[in-house]
C-alpha cells in the first residue's frame, strides 16, 4: 500500500460508549435511575395536559387560570427531574452536570430551565399579559420537546451500542468515532 493510499484510508477507531462498564453498573444499581424513569413520563404527561390547556386558552380565550397553574406544575416537575437528574449524573459520571456523555443535552436543558423560570418570573411579577405568558410557555415547551428528543435519541443510541457490544466478540462496535 502506498503512502497516499494509507493516508486516504479512513482510520476506524471504536466509538466511545455512552457508559463505561463501571458507569453502566452504577447506572443500573442507582435508585436515581428508577426516579428518572418515573419522573420522565410523569413530566411528559403533565406537559401534554398543560399544552392542551394552553392551546385551549389561545383558541377559545377560556381557562386562563387552569393554563397558568398547569404551567407552574409543569415547571415544578421540570425542576424535580433536573435536580434528581443532576444527582443521577453525579452518581453515574462523578459530576452533577455536563458529563461528556450528556454534555449537549445538559446545555440545552439550561435553555429549557431558563425559559420555564422566565415564565414563573413573568407570572409572579405580572410582567406579561396573558397572551404573552402563553407564548412564553409555548417557547419553553418547544425547547422541552427538543430536549426530550435529545435524551430519547441518546438513550436509544445507548441501547443499540449495548446490544452491539454484547454481540461483538471483542466488546467493540468497530464503528468509526
Amino acid at each position: 500500500m502506498t503512502k497516499q493510499q494509507q493516508l486516504a484510508k479512513p482510520r476506524v477507531t471504536p466509538a466511545r460508549p455512552l457508559y463505561t462498564p463501571e458507569e453502566r453498573i452504577r447506572r443500573d444499581t442507582s435508585v436515581w435511575t428508577l426516579v428518572q424513569g418515573v419522573l420522565a413520563p410523569l413530566q411528559f404527561l403533565v406537559f401534554l395536559i398543560s399544552l392542551g390547556l394552553v392551546l385551549r386558552f389561545l383558541v377559545t380565550g377560556e381557562g386562563l387560570d387552569a393554563a397558568k397553574y398547569s404551567i407552574v406544575i409543569k415547571t415544578l416537575t421540570l425542576y424535580a427531574i433536573m435536580v434528581t437528574g443532576c444527582i443521577w449524573e453525579k452518581v453515574v459520571f462523578g459530576r452533577y452536570l455536563f458529563a461528556p456523555a450528556f454534555f449537549w443535552e445538559d446545555v440545552f436543558s439550561m435553555l429549557v430551565l431558563a425559559l420555564h423560570t422566565a415564565y414563573l418570573v413573568a407570572l409572579f411579577m405580572q410582567a406579561l399579559g396573558p397572551l404573552e405568558l402563553m407564548y412564553l410557555a409555548l417557547a419553553a415547551y418547544a425547547a422541552y420537546v427538543i430536549n426530550a428528543a435529545q435524551f430519547l435519541l441518546k438513550l436509544r443510541a445507548a441501547r443499540l451500542d449495548g446490544a452491539q457490544r454484547l454481540a461483538s466478540p471483542d466488546g467493540q462496535t468497530g464503528l468509526p468515532a
